[in-house]
């Protein structure tokens, strides 16, 4: 079959199960082969291919509502729906994005990039339903891994207790991104071997309907057995305890028997779940046989072979930098322990979890419950390191507010792709940490200019005690600088003269640094002398030079790959108005918008956060103040 010719998913009624085994092998083959010059989430895709088809052969896309978790499993469904010519571009600046996306097509029902989601925009598409008295079916398709997420867990429970109709397609592949933790992974687990449950239990149902039911007693009793039955036979039972009807589990990649399951399930008065069992990178070797999560979202490979195409780098990779300082120090303090939300392989924690398994804890898909847990450990006296993605700490906001800052508990908060973080896009650009934690009190935020700063700035946080403090570190590698054989503690607040200057000053930190010191040796060519200081700590700022800079009334730049709005730049501009500075302040960095996926240069281009930006931006401000004088 022509891949490029599907517009819609209709096509899919009219095979039998043969076409259907061949259709899954093309979209297979197709995915290896685009995936490995792009790049993407190629595993949990490979374990959905046959799950996908069968979903959109039993229902009705658009009119049934697909809901995909997270969103990284759901090329298989842009395929079917249209959308193979565009693979491409898949994850590229102004092409296919690698999540569900509500303008691309109509299909898109859910537009996520976080897990757990699902349920709970589920359960107010079936209210709008219900009140509307439509008829139609939604089907969020949720992982093991994003079901131990907290919202997943109140969704389901709403779900249960209302009796509304759904199915809930539980996709089980073991993994999240890494191998699935928790007591809800085990609770699974035990599902996944009770193949007899289902059906003994429906041959011990046919056989009291045919016993003759003599008064109340016999009725209760019966209920009685059948609730034994299901004790006896699969520990727990968590989701018929929580108001749904189990189905499974089934092989996730047999169409016989996704088939028949999904027409059953769509005849179930109030919600269902559909637990099918799928094997991640199903089809593709090197995929399969990954038991840590290499292959849950990659670069570039050879598709032959599976190696990796790796781009020339000059140093280490930022998370790898900052998670060896951490073991390093951890080797000398007995009271750091590190937590992590389900992100061991993303954050490069693995030489901690090996060497310190009794002070690591991966606690699964749950922020929230990381940052508590920090909190906690940091009132017993412990220093808990926190390694969270900038994206996914959006989601623990109260917790750092609430549990960590207000009571100035002892938190190290590593914060993981700050910054643009390229093809993953809109979601996952850690853009707006600067703005939602620099307004709460007790908070250090600070960002190195290299990796020997950021080394040294894992030694100030865990040697602090003064209460919470986060370090902001990018996607990527470092810059190959020398680094120093031992850590030193900086001093909090204070920031670095890299290049003197006496016409205007930029203001700016981390990964902006070497386009500042562009900017400012072309300033130089043109007879402009620009001081350039790196502002590493963004709360505090260093008072005493911001006081010593205002007094110059020489222009200021601050630079930022963050969002504006309450950004570093407008806490220069705050302290210029508290202290009645006149000094002319401009500022570059994200503006009021979602940032789209592309290459992080490319985005960067879009936006105008560049040298040749930051040069314009200096000659505007001297040429006014030199009008004004």
């Amino acid at each position: 079959m022509d891949l490029y010719k599907i517009s819609s998913p209709s096509f899919l009624k009219g095979l039998n199960n043969r076409q259907l085994e061949a259709l899954s092998q093309e979209i297979r083959t197709f995915l290896i082969e685009k995936c490995s010059v792009t790049g993407g989430h190629i595993g949990p895709n490979l374990g959905v291919v046959e799950l996908t088809i069968a979903l959109h052969k039993a229902f009705n896309s658009p009119q049934d509502k697909f809901l995909w978790d997270v969103g990284h499993q759901a090329y298989v469904h842009k395929i079917l729906t249209g959308r193979a010519s565009q693979f491409d571009t898949l994850r590229q600046y102004k092409g296919l994005c690698g999540f569900p996306k509500l303008i691309e097509s109509e299909h898109d029902e859910w537009e996520t990039g976080h897990s757990s989601t699902s349920l709970s925009a589920a359960m107010g598409m079936a209210a709008a339903r219900d009140i509307k008295k439509g008829k139609n079916f939604i089907v969020p398709i949720i992982g093991d891994g994003a079901l131990t997420g907290g919202m997943a867990l109140e969704a389901l429970n709403h779900i249960g207790h209302e009796k509304t109709n759904m199915i809930v397609i539980l996709n089980d592949n073991e993994m999240s991104i890494a191998p699935n933790v928790g007591a809800l992974h085990n609770v699974l687990g035990r599902l996944r071997t009770a193949k007899e449950y289902s059906k003994a239990k429906e041959e011990l149902e046919s056989l009291m309907h045919k016993i003759p039911v003599v008064g109340d007693r016999l009725a209760s009793t019966a209920e009685r057995v059948k609730d034994s039955l299901k004790y006896l036979v699969v520990s727990g039972v968590f989701f018929e305890e929580m108001g749904f009807k189990y189905l499974g589990p089934i092989d996730g990649h047999d169409f016989e028997s996704l088939d028949k399951t999904l027409e059953y399930a769509k005849k179930v008065r109030g919600p269902v779940i559909v637990h099918v069992i799928t094997k991640k990178g199903k089809g593709y070797k090197p995929a399969e046989e990954d038991t840590v999560g290499t292959w849950h979202g990659t670069g570039p490979y050879k598709m032959e072979t599976g190696d990796f195409v790796k781009s020339a780098v000059k140093g280490p990779a930022w998370s790898s930098l900052i998670s060896e300082s951490v073991r390093k120090l951890m080797k000398e303090d007995e009271r750091i322990v590190t937590i992590t939300p389900a992100m061991p392989v993303g954050s490069k924690l693995e030489g901690i979890q090996r060497d310190f398994p009794k002070r690591f804890y991966d606690v699964g898909i749950a922020e929230q419950h990381a940052a508590t847990m920090a909190a906690g450990l940091a009132t017993q006296k412990m220093k808990p390191f926190l390694a969270i993605y900038s994206t996914f700490l959006q989601r623990a906001y109260d917790q750092v507010l609430h549990d960590i800052a207000r009571p100035n508990l002892n938190v190290f908060i590593g914060i993981d792709r700050s910054g643009l973080v390229g093809a993953d896009g809109e979601t996952h650009q850690g853009v707006f940490d600067i703005s939602f934690l620099r307004h709460i009190p007790n908070i250090v935020l600070m960002m190195p200019k290299d990796e020997n700063e950021g080394q040294h700035m894992v030694k100030t946080a865990l040697e602090y005690d003064g209460g919470p403090i986060a370090l902001r570190y990018p996607r990527g590698n470092g810059l190959g600088v020398p680094l120093d054989e031992e850590m030193k503690v900086l001093p909090i607040g204070s920031w670095e003269v890299l290049r003197e200057g006496s016409d205007a000053t930029i203001l700016t930190f981390g990964t902006t640094i070497p386009m500042a010191l562009e900017a400012a040796e072309e300033l130089a060519a043109r007879g402009k002398s620009v001081k350039v200081v790196n502002a590493r700590f963004i709360k505090p700022m260093d008072e005493v030079m911001l006081h010593e800079l205002m007094q110059t009334n020489k222009p200021i730049l601050t630079i930022e790959e963050a969002v504006l709005q309450g950004g570093f730049g407008s806490a220069v501009l705050e302290f210029a108005a508290d202290h009645r500075y006149s000094v002319a302040i401009d500022r570059i960095g994200i503006p009021d918008k979602f940032i789209e996926h592309g290459n992080v240069d490319q985005l960067l281009e879009e936006i105008n956060v560049t040298a040749e930006e930051a040069v314009k931006r200096i000659e505007s401000l001297v040429k006014k103040q030199v009008g004004t004088l």
